[in-house]
């Protein structure tokens, strides 16, 4: 992480070449930079309202500065380089040396003014996603506003209505920007206790995102619009995403944003939770069930809460299987039950980055350690305590420990299982296992395609 106080480098000869005025400089709160891909440990307000902050999932919190009452934050546009994964770096746009931006954290009832400075090569705005504010605020460039140029400075300034989670991002060019990874998080916590709204131990909160980025480059192809090969959390893929890491019987809070062009059915091992919010606010108790998969449409919010009562390492993923693997080929052939060996690196002297699923399965290509073109994420990766977890892109994994203390979000590393607890082999005698009837024949690999009645 660049240093929190930490100025762009000559902050009034950069200010004065952004078009912002000599005389004006001084109103400017100074723009804050963080570059680390680590999780920051949550920003306990020193001005202002207290709250309880929330932890951003390989991200951070925005500070700012009180001048008479309001809360003055600074948001600069600019190109940044996010490490999606050890060694996997993309060419995105951001904000204040990330992408997604820095989480912005309010209180019900602050006086808001958010300063943004665009160092993109083209004009863009914010839109404050799901806030109850003045139309000529909402952000959308030609309709309630001018566009940002390239160089200028905005300033954007409302009322913090109600609390709850939303999000970020520009109504400009909206395509490429967003396809850039242009977005960011935002809470507004309760002014008093709400009696829709729990007090928790611990909360995260993090927003789903999709890219699409030929194996070997670095920026992605902002044209697709359906075909996506990474797919992260807070712009990480596994096993570059943080584990969450909670203690035993902690109530906890994770709020999930989609800005994605798909539905995301987020999934948690091991617990139930209770869909305790949306874009629309918190849902009242009475209208709460229990879950162990909601789903996150396009552009909306959820959050959900638990009890962490059951100790060990718990796998939370999106439950679409390919939104678990990155760099996945739509084209990749199957070969299933194809003997293929020594086909491979025959063919990659030709075509590099030509890859093909194992004649086994996909765990197939692990096995064989396939060379990849540089820059380029393994499939499937990461390794626990008993081998390979064959995971990769919308995957993390939810500790709980009995031993974790309050307010530490340290990894504690793998969980001790008791003797006894662990699946094993068995090696003693095995009972019969019933069987469906099936009709005569041996099953195979042939796919019959549409419209033929030949075997292909």
């Amino acid at each position: 992480m660049n240093n929190r106080r930490q100025f762009f480098a000559g902050a009034a000869a950069t200010m004065a070449g952004l078009g912002v005025a000599r005389s004006a400089l001084a109103a400017l709160p100074e723009p804050v930079i963080q570059t680390s891909v680590d999780t920051a440990p949550p920003l306990v307000p020193n001005t202002g309202r207290p709250y309880n902050p929330v932890v951003t999932l390989n991200g951070w919190s925005l500070p700012w500065r009180m001048n008479n009452g309001v809360k003055e934050f600074h948001l600069v546009a600019e190109p940044v380089v996010r490490e999606m994964s050890p060694g996997f770096k993309v060419n995105m746009w951001g904000y204040n040396g990330q992408s997604p931006g820095p989480t912005i954290e309010v209180v019900e009832g602050d006086r808001v003014r958010i300063f943004v400075t665009n160092k993109l090569p083209e004009h863009t705005t914010i839109h404050w996603h799901g806030q109850r504010l003045p139309s000529g605020m909402d952000g959308v460039g030609g309709l309630t506003q001018p566009h940002i140029p390239a160089g200028k400075t905005f300033v954007y300034e409302f009322e913090a209505r109600r609390p709850g989670t939303f999000m970020y991002h520009p109504h400009a060019d909206e395509m490429v920007q967003m396809a850039m990874g242009m977005m960011g998080f935002w809470v507004t916590h309760p002014k008093a206790r709400h009696p829709h709204i729990s007090e928790v131990d611990r909360d995260f909160c993090f927003l789903l995102n999709a890219f699409d980025v030929e194996p070997g480059s670095r920026t992605p192809k902002v044209n697709t619009m359906t075909d996506f090969n990474i797919w992260g959390w807070n712009s990480r893929i596994f096993p570059g995403i943080d584990t969450l890491n909670v203690r035993l019987n902690d109530r906890v809070r994770i709020r999930v944003g989609n800005l994605t062009m798909t539905n995301h059915p987020i999934h948690l091992h091991g617990h139930e939770f209770q869909v305790t919010g949306t874009d629309g606010g918190p849902t009242p108790p009475a209208t709460r069930w229990y879950e162990v998969t909601t789903d996150v449409a396009v552009g909306q919010m959820r959050q959900i809460e638990l009890i962490a009562d059951e100790e060990g390492d718990w796998a939370f993923h999106c439950h679409k299987s390919h939104h678990t693997m990155n760099a996945m080929g739509h084209a990749v052939p199957t070969m299933i039950g194809v003997d293929h060996r020594g086909l491979v690196n025959k063919l990659q002297r030709v075509v590099p980055d030509y890859m093909v699923m194992g004649e086994r399965g996909m765990a197939d290509m692990g096995e064989m350690q396939m060379p990849l073109p540089d820059n380029t994420a393994p499939m499937m990766t990461g390794t626990g305590q008993f081998g390979p977890i064959e995971m990769g892109g919308m995957f993390s994994v939810f500790k709980v420990r009995k031993d974790q203390k309050p307010g530490d979000y340290k990894d504690p590393g793998p969980y001790p299982f008791p003797p006894g607890t662990v699946a094993r082999e068995w090696t003693g005698a095995t009972p019969a296992a019933p069987r469906a009837a099936t009709p005569p024949g041996q099953a195979d690999a042939t796919v019959v395609k549409p419209g033929h009645g030949k075997h292909h």
